[in-house]
């Protein structure tokens, strides 16, 4: 695999920061001077091209554990052609023996930033899909399945990488639990339609209220 260093810069959208540039960044193959660094320098103009037989991957290992509620990836159909991704799937897990698939997505003749949540709860009338609980991880793999018109090498333009939103800290609010119902607080309005079987089945742990001294030693630990 081709790697990149750690990078300094990143961006953020709206209330929700942008974790890309925490990550160590490395792919399946590349073409000569159409590397990684490619995928994060903010200019659509260049790309990222491999070089090699598919799947191809970009994987993002992360130094402790991240909470990802959402990715956007850039792609150009109209510039790319065959080229242009039409398959991805996207993998989160501690590393790479453990990875699970969040998110298998088609896309017909994209172009421009797509954003895609990882954990979708509902969809909107308008077709928007709200975000659910982040997903925690180490490790985030995307996999590019498939080209349109079955092309073998794949350009992407850029990848970014979110958090979950932001929220203004509530210190006399109760921390929700997942084995409850419904809330008062700020957090419990917004998932009071999700049981708390369901949010167990989701793996949902950011919320669960554990704040001890011992809970908070070992909570970034693989």
């Amino acid at each position: 695999m081709t790697e990149s260093v750690h990078s300094d810069q990143h961006e953020e959208t709206d209330d929700r920061p942008e974790l890309s540039h925490l990550a160590s960044w490395s792919v399946s193959s590349h073409k000569y001077g159409f590397g990684v660094d490619n995928l994060r320098d903010g200019n659509d103009s260049t790309f990222w091209q491999s070089e090699g037989p598919q799947p191809h991957l970009i994987d993002l290992s992360f130094p402790k554990r991240v909470h990802i509620s959402a990715i956007a990836i850039h792609m150009s159909h109209p510039r790319d052609d065959s080229y242009t991704p039409s398959k991805i799937s996207i993998r989160a897990g501690t590393g790479l023996h453990d990875l699970q698939e969040v998110r298998h997505m088609e896309f017909n003749k994209p172009d421009g930033w797509i954003p895609i949540v990882l954990r979708p709860m509902e969809v909107t009338d308008e077709g928007e899909e709200t975000e659910g609980p982040p997903i925690p991880c180490h490790h985030l793999r995307i996999i590019i399945l498939a080209n349109h018109l079955n092309g073998k090498d794949t350009h992407v333009r850029g990848l970014r990488v979110f958090g979950s939103h932001v929220r203004p800290q509530n210190p006399s609010a109760v921390p929700l639990s997942p084995l409850s119902e419904t809330s008062s607080t700020n957090e419990g309005s917004r998932l009071k339609k999700t049981s708390g079987k369901q949010l167990l089945e989701l793996g949902h742990d950011g919320l669960s209220g554990f704040t001890s001294t011992q809970f908070k030693m070992h909570e970034f630990i693989r």
